[in-house]
């Protein structure tokens, strides 16, 4: 993201701001930042007397005040970390006054996770002024793949294409659980080579043959075999492959192909754009038009939400074994 680089680069030039306010729904960057500032603004022997963390849960805005009020000891700044600033929301235009004229010694870091501050608040407008006001967005689940791949090259890696999405399908789309797979994934795959859906089956315990990725490539090509065993496999292992990630991704899946019959032009480029998918999958949706037409594609669509009402035992108490049964009669 251009604008973490962008403070952190700032920080490094020593163009230090007296508030960083770190908000939005992906506490990923958020973290990332924070943990920037505590490790570089001060010199380790400064840190003893000039850097704290305080908690949210623990302190008042007045507490966070005082404290940011102080003068740094033998040092040109003091930093004050505030985690969990979230459960401050209901006070948090307290802090307005000394956004408004904050000390210029202190470093102050809200860190205000899964939320964000109302424009309108004097707050917001206090510390856009003085200092930095920085959003981090939930990425969308077509992001994710991409975000991966930027993040290993980032640091001399490489991953496939089909292991990217199926860490995305695996772990969702929340980064720092994701990142934390990949720090451990460096640690055992040499540079040299690249990251494959076997090293993440060896590495992690994600299948790289019964995964709702595989499920999805089966059922575009009409592979009912091969579509069979993966569901027997996900009946036999309920917690690792819950039934409503399943029915969402094929949800997510047939309503992209729905798109790609809609499309005038079927260009690898134009299609991947518009479903918001890697080239690399473009051929998978291409064959999966072949086997499924338009009006096929809108009934399987009706089908799954059907599923998907009695996956959460509206009108029928099914065993997730004939939920997937189901499932597979009604697409196939």
């Amino acid at each position: 993201m251009d604008e973490v680089k962008k403070i952190v680069s700032d920080i490094k030039a020593r163009n230090i701001k007296p508030i960083y306010f770190l908000m939005g729904e992906e506490a990923y960057y958020i973290d990332k930042l924070s943990e920037y500032i505590e490790n570089n603004v001060l010199a380790e022997e400064e840190r003893g007397f000039n850097q704290m963390t305080l908690y949210g849960k623990d302190v008042t805005i007045d507490d966070i005040i005082s404290n940011a009020k102080r003068y740094p000891m033998m040092a040109e700044h003091q930093v004050i970390i505030v985690k969990e600033a979230q459960h401050l929301s209901r006070s948090i235009d307290n802090l307005a006054a000394y956004a408004e004229n904050p000390q210029p010694t202190t470093v102050l870091v809200i860190c205000y996770k899964y939320a964000k501050l109302d424009k309108r608040k004097k707050v917001y407008k206090a510390v856009q002024k003085a200092g930095v006001l920085f959003e981090s967005k939930k990425l969308y689940e077509n992001q994710v793949a991409d975000w991966i791949r930027k993040v290993l090259a980032g640091s001399g890696y490489g991953i496939t294409p089909k292991a990217a999405i199926l860490l995305v399908e695996f772990l969702g789309t929340d980064l720092s659980k994701i990142n934390n797979e990949l720090e451990k994934l460096k640690l055992v795959i040499p540079k040299t080579e690249e990251i494959t859906p076997q090293a993440i089956e060896e590495n992690i315990g994600i299948s790289k043959d019964y995964n709702n990725f595989e499920l999805k490539k089966a059922l575009g090509e009409r592979n009912v075999m091969k579509a069979t065993r993966i569901l027997n496999y996900f009946a036999q292992n309920p917690k690792d492959n819950p039934f409503i990630l399943t029915i969402t991704l094929l949800n997510s899946f047939f309503t992209q192909l729905l798109q790609y019959h809609g499309l005038k032009d079927h260009n690898p480029k134009t299609v991947a754009s518009v479903l918001g998918v890697s080239p690399y999958f473009v051929g998978e949706y291409k064959i999966a038009a072949k086997n499924y037409p338009m009006k096929k594609v809108s009934m399987i669509i009706s089908h799954l939400r059907e599923l998907d009402v009695k996956g959460k035992g509206v009108g029928a108490n099914l065993s997730q074994e004939d939920l997937l049964k189901e499932l597979l009669v009604k697409i196939m």
